[in-house]
């Protein structure tokens, strides 16, 4: 892992506060944070990967600097969509989900995304849900209905609403003490107190779990919840979703998190604002809703995606075009190429420095200024071009600030078609098997130490199911 020094403090807005904070660990040794992860009725579209590689350029950038991160992202495999599905398929919800799951995997992989290192899902935590229910009810925050349903008394936490600042919108806060809503998902202006238990209903089948108050199911806003507290406790470092996550789903956390456990809860919120889809909203309808697999169909990369989808700033809407993936494969190609003409400068033998960033601190100063994606691409051509007349040393410590901004962007360049085989070095594949031996004994912080050394060296390791493959970067 790259030494402290390379980041001091990373700066990043704060949903919560609307200014820009230092990120550094609470318990001083590990930035541990969570991710609102995919909820697994079908493929996830592009739309949900511009959240999620986001979110992975954080961890890289912090871990490229020296931090020591702890990621936590959930899978949802129990709601009202997963069951309504289900059944529809005519599977079990276990079996239905699972397989989403194991799609949603092999996309992840695809794009470039780290593992979390814990992957929690909901059906496995539903006696930590309950006990935290219970919880509530006790302390009257919570009341149970005739039907068997448990739903929070907004009206007992007077802070609910600060992180969407509701105070700046027109809602009626009185229509709490009469409206309640049963649904996991619902419309942002309808302020009601929201269910944590769901009584069992016909339409739910054999999805149900025995609580204190019946038969039923947990509530979706819930779910994350029960699962911080498992595994980040009451306190934690940073808390990120999509921006249409922070009213209801976020807010009931801090709410029903709080007001069970204690606790600061999250102490950053990071949140990445909506794209568009040629000028428009993504949807069905409008046929516009891309997958990877749709997009790969149309002969794009997973890798081409990616470079889109960080291409803007996460508080900024992105236009998604076709023709802005071909920009992306243009612009990739120039990346190799600039490393491969920055690489044939370098004598075999020359000693390589890794104090800095070279030419290309200016790209790594901007991920660090609240993770502004688009001006370190930009930093790093500049770099290149800065680069263009180094050699010997100069140029393999420029190469190795080159390929540690690739790794915390998290892009795999693509390699260029030659008749000449690439011969991987001796050094270079006892690093590889290393790290594939880490990774298969789920040894994740040692795994991504590995690969960070073998992407220093100018190599990248691409994951499949029963292997790896190695990429050179030269």
């Amino acid at each position: 892992m790259a030494t402290a020094s390379l980041n001091p403090a990373m700066r990043l807005f704060d949903t919560l506060t609307r200014t820009d904070h230092d990120l550094r660990p609470i318990d001083g040794s590990t930035f541990r944070f969570y991710c609102c992860g995919p909820t697994v009725y079908g493929p996830a579209h592009i739309g949900n990967f511009r959240t999620f590689v986001l979110q992975d350029v954080l961890r890289r950038t912090l871990e490229t600097g020296g931090t020591r991160t702890l990621h936590v992202r959930n899978i949802t495999d129990v709601d009202d969509k997963t069951i309504r599905d289900s059944q529809s398929a005519g599977k079990s919800l276990k079996d239905f989900t699972n397989d989403w799951t194991e799609k949603f995997h092999e996309d992840c992989e695809k794009i470039g995304l780290l593992q979390p290192h814990i992957e929690p899902g909901a059906v496995d935590h539903i006696p930590q849900q309950i006990a935290m229910i219970a919880t509530l009810v006790e302390k009257c925050h919570a009341y149970a209905s005739d039907d068997g349903s448990v739903y929070f008394k907004i009206a007992s936490f007077p802070s609910y609403g600060r992180l969407s600042h509701l105070e700046e919108r027109e809602l009626d806060l009185g229509k709490t003490q009469n409206t309640r809503s049963n649904s996991d998902e619902y419309e942002k202006d309808n302020l009601s107190d929201f269910v944590l238990w769901k009584g069992r209903k016909a339409d739910d089948g054999d999805n149900f779990w025995l609580s204190p108050w019946g038969e039923g199911r947990p509530g979706w806003h819930l779910e994350c919840s029960a699962m911080i507290q498992e595994y980040l406790g009451n306190s934690f470092d940073l808390h990120s979703g999509g921006v249409d996550l922070v009213f209801p789903h976020h807010e009931n956390e801090i709410a029903q998190s709080e007001c069970a456990c204690g606790g600061g809860f999250a102490a950053h919120w990071f949140h990445i604002t909506h794209l568009l889809v040629d000028g428009g909203k993504m949807s069905k309808s409008r046929g516009n809703l891309y997958t990877l697999g749709d997009l790969a169909a149309l002969g794009y990369t997973a890798m081409e995606v990616r470079y889109v989808l960080i291409g803007a700033h996460y508080r900024k809407q992105l236009n998604f075009t076709l023709d802005s993936l071909s920009g992306a494969r243009e612009a990739l190609a120039k990346l190799a190429k600039g490393a491969r003409q920055l690489a044939a400068k370098i004598e075999p033998g020359t000693r390589i420095s890794v104090a800095d960033f070279g030419p290309f601190q200016v790209a790594w100063d901007s991920l660090n200024h609240d993770l502004n994606t688009p001006a370190a691409l930009g930093g790093i051509f500049t770099g290149l071009r800065e680069a263009a007349n180094m050699t010997g040393e100069e140029a393999a410590s420029a190469l190795a600030g080159f390929n540690r901004l690739l790794r915390a962007l998290g892009i795999t360049l693509p390699a260029e078609v030659v008749n000449d085989t690439i011969i991987i070095p001796d050094h270079v594949r006892a690093l590889a098997e290393a790290r594939w031996e880490a990774r298969s004994m789920k040894k994740w912080q040692e795994s991504d130490t590995l690969r960070d050394q073998l992407a220093e060296q100018g190599w990248f390791i691409k994951d499949g199911k029963d292997g790896y493959e190695l990429e050179s970067n030269a």
